[in-house]
């Protein structure tokens, strides 16, 4: 009987060193100023998570060279990286025509990211994009891309949003 009298006593004793340590941890981490950094960064002391009184400005984007396009997928569809877009720095539409006779300007839906894709059988065929960036620009890249492109490649345009 005394023995489980000793074992819950240390039972007890760990149990209670265990918490004293805890809540002093607990006050180092709130007297240290962290808590209250991260609060702030995320809205305030009541850690909202609204961050007020943030003002921003958009700048154009100044870029050498021209809009250049990366042509991923498979037979049956086209995924499109368009990169190096200056002016407005962002897409917000994108249409595809090919080369062969009697072809019409196609939408293409955004993927993600800068990607846009089309669900179309190009291949083989010349491409050319017809590009609007979300400031309201738009240009047609004529023929950007050769007949004889290969999925992995990217082509260069000599245009460029101004």
């Amino acid at each position: 009987m005394a023995r489980r009298g000793h074992v819950f006593a240390v039972v007890a004793f760990v149990c209670y060193a265990l918490l004293a340590a805890a809540s002093t941890t607990v006050e180092a981490f709130a007297a240290s100023g962290w808590s209250k950094g991260t609060a702030t960064f995320y809205g305030g002391s009541d850690a909202s998570g609204t961050m007020a009184g943030v003002a921003f400005r958009r700048v154009p984007c100044r870029r050498r060279g021209g809009v250049r396009f990366t042509v991923a997928g498979r037979d049956y569809f086209e995924l499109v990286l368009v990169t190096n877009v200056a002016a407005a720095g962002s897409v917000r539409s994108m249409e595809v025509r090919g080369s062969r006779r009697g072809a019409g300007w196609m939408a293409m839906s955004r993927n993600w990211g800068a990607n846009w894709q089309s669900l179309a059988y190009l291949d083989g065929q010349g491409l050319s994009f017809r590009v609007t960036a979300t400031d309201g620009q738009t240009i047609v890249f004529a023929g950007v891309v050769p007949p004889s492109w290969r999925f992995g490649q990217t082509f260069a345009s000599t245009q460029q949003f101004m």
